[in-house]
């Protein structure tokens, strides 16, 4: 058995500090790196980049709606052709960091609000897509399984990569708890490592509601910004490896 683990990482800005990435790229094997949209800045993606290469660490594109104050997430109803040349925009921005780096995008993963929308939102979903086919069409997308996105990628060749979020609570239909809801975010270390180690073995995790919920994964989502984060990366990890799980980059 093996599973990826990934971050989202790079979303801090000028003096404004979000997470500790360096700690955190000491743990994961996919860093999602903010593109400037909803987060980061330019000297912060170049250090981030240049450490998770360091690291052997593989990075992705964490492209969004163009809303820092927002942190991208809340949705807004962006025509295809704008969203399209946003993605590219953001892409464009971090293959340059990376190449620097000497190393290059390996998927694109959407956030917050953007990733939520193309669960469901299939002109925007199929807006991204379109970016990747003229920016590499061999880039691989994260997704939620079931979702809009994933479908539409597989029809048009493009890979996919299931994702299951370990600090986040799960609906009974597999989508997630909305943030606005308690218990949305979860905190134990203890707890979020048993849960993944059960949806990694066995393919299910508890619903808020008690229900088991079927999640295929091919990664795992620690939030950077969620309390207490170095601490559940670091305990999940810990489980997965404990229990004969390699966690190693699904590229």
């Amino acid at each position: 058995m093996h599973i990826d683990l990934n971050a989202d990482l790079g979303e801090s800005f000028s003096a404004w500090r979000m997470g500790d990435d360096d700690a955190m790229l000491n743990i994961v094997t996919s860093a999602n790196v903010a593109c400037g949209f909803h987060a980061g800045d330019p000297v912060v993606m170049r250090r981030t980049v240049a450490t998770a290469a360091e690291r052997g660490v593989t990075i992705g594109a964490h492209v969004s709606y163009p809303d820092r104050a927002g942190f991208g997430r809340r949705f807004l109803d962006i025509a295809p052709a704008e969203l399209t040349a946003d993605v590219l925009y953001q892409l464009g921005a971090l293959d340059g960091m990376c190449r620097i780096a000497g190393t290059t995008v390996r998927y694109l993963k959407p956030h917050g609000a953007l990733y939520t929308a193309m669960s469901h939102h299939e002109d925007q979903a199929g807006a991204v897509l379109d970016a990747v086919a003229v920016f590499n069409p061999e880039l691989p997308v994260v997704g939620l399984p079931g979702s809009v996105l994933l479908r539409l990628a597989s029809e048009r060749g493009i890979g996919t990569i299931a994702e299951a979020f370990a600090d986040r609570a799960y609906r009974p239909d597999g989508t997630l708890l909305a943030r606005s809801q308690p218990g949305s975010v979860l905190h134990d270390p203890d707890l979020i490592a048993a849960r993944m180690l059960h949806l990694v073995v066995d393919g299910k995790v508890e619903s808020a509601c008690g229900s088991p919920v079927p999640v295929e994964a091919d990664t795992l989502c620690v939030h950077s910004d969620t309390p207490n984060t170095i601490a559940i990366a670091r305990r999940v990890h810990e489980v997965l490896t404990g229990a004969g799980v390699r966690v190693e980059s699904f590229r």
